[in-house]
């Protein structure tokens, strides 16, 4: 098994090449700070790009939905992004702005996965991807609910990722002398606390694996 992204006409870096890498672990790390990808599809001649949950699996790209969803019929090609954005890059000139990023696109043929045990652990991952500890708390879903739901598994052998950090790249040139202040304004995101329904009954109190992420970050 080796650690480096394979190249492809699709995922070879064109353009901004020194943002791009092929360090598997690079991909994993963005995939493993996220939990909503966009699904890029072509249906009925038409692009759709939807956003929808996911869970990674080893080499292996969890997302679902209902049965009735005309993005997940699996079988034809798509694409698959997750996008973190760490911040602006405020230049002195407007033309070198830009965005200190990770992102990572996945192209493939998603499989529909049938077998119960597999369905059942796919789904089990991406719950647990977005909320860990979530799985063997909540009620799992009954046959009927599984009979509803669409699961799709798609590679990740063939991937491309881009890395965009520091400041701006106009401070050795001629724009240097203007008085425009410049730099970068980082952007995170945090969890807030865990509000309640409502309608919950009094006394069934946050469990630790969700109060613990209070003023966590994600991503």
């Amino acid at each position: 098994m080796t650690d480096r992204l394979a190249q492809t006409d699709r995922t070879r870096h064109r353009r901004l090449a020194e943002q791009g890498s092929l360090d598997r672990a690079d991909l994993d790390a963005i995939l493993d700070a996220g939990f909503v990808c966009h699904l890029g599809v072509v249906i009925e001649g038409r692009p759709v790009v939807v956003p929808t949950v996911y869970g990674r699996d080893g080499r292996q790209l969890y997302f679902h939905g209902s049965v009735a969803s005309r993005s997940l019929t699996g079988g034809d090609p798509v694409c698959v992004t997750v996008t973190h954005v760490d911040g602006l890059v405020l230049a002195r000139s407007v033309f070198e702005h830009g965005v200190n990023y990770r992102s990572a696109m996945i192209h493939g043929v998603p499989r529909k996965v049938t077998d119960p045990e597999e369905k059942l652990a796919g789904l089990r991952r991406l719950t647990e991807h977005a909320t860990p500890g979530q799985w063997s708390y909540a009620r799992q879903p009954t046959r009927k609910e599984l009979a509803a739901t669409t699961l799709l598994a798609l590679s990740l052998d063939e991937a491309s990722v881009k890395i965009r950090t520091g400041g701006p790249d106009d401070g050795d040139g001629p724009d240097a002398e203007l008085a425009v202040w410049a730099g970068t304004l980082p952007l995170t995101s945090t969890w807030g606390a865990p509000v309640p329904d409502p309608v919950l009954p009094p006394g069934i109190p946050i469990p630790n694996h969700i109060a613990h992420r209070e003023g966590t970050r994600q991503g």
